[in-house]
């Protein structure tokens, strides 16, 4: 995968703590989540499930839908989530 403004979303788990990130690099930034190599939130909760993600042409364009994500509701959230990954199911093995 090359490098694309990507916004992802993390979890602690099934229905569990939620982060949302943009990145220009994916598979990238979720191993460094997932060896907890990145400090704050997502080392202290546990939150390495990558159970969203949807890619942009343009970084400004990620960085504007981060926003607009983290300002939703958290049922607004599982519903998307839902919606492209019904099981939770970790989408970091598709990815490598």
């Amino acid at each position: 995968m090359e490098k694309q403004p990507t916004i992802y979303i993390l979890a602690s788990g099934y229905n569990g703590t939620l982060y949302i990130g943009v990145t220009s690099h994916l598979i990238q930034r979720v191993w460094q989540h997932k060896q907890d190599l990145v400090e704050g939130f997502t080392k202290r909760y546990g939150v390495h499930f990558l159970v969203y993600y949807e890619m942009h042409e343009e970084v400004l364009a990620a960085i504007q839908r981060k926003k607009q994500l983290k300002k939703w509701n958290r049922q607004w959230k599982i519903n998307l989530i839902e919606k492209m990954n019904p099981a939770w199911k970790d989408l970091w093995p598709d990815l490598v």
